[in-house]
């Protein structure tokens, strides 16, 4: 699994938060997605790490501006019952 933040410039309510998350949903296959105006970013899991340049194009004609992207591969988490007994 792949953890990409996205830093964003110009969400200003909840309809432009979920017009991002729309976007990238329509854009990539994603696992989750959570964009936050004031974290000023959107936070996407996916199977396979995200070409930056793919995800400035696709949020690029929606008018917000991308001002940042960091991909990091994550460990998978372990359920409860593996916590408690290994």
């Amino acid at each position: 699994m792949y953890k990409t933040i996205v830093g964003i410039e110009g969400m200003a309510c909840g309809m432009c938060e979920e017009h991002i998350c729309s976007t990238i949903k329509k854009a990539f296959e994603v696992n989750k997605v959570k964009a936050s105006r004031s974290k000023k970013c959107a936070e996407i899991i996916t199977e396979l790490p995200l070409d930056e340049k793919a995800v400035r194009d696709a949020i690029a004609p929606t008018g917000y501006e991308v001002t940042s992207f960091a991909c990091v591969e994550e460990a998978p988490k372990k359920g409860f019952f593996a916590k408690l007994f290994g």
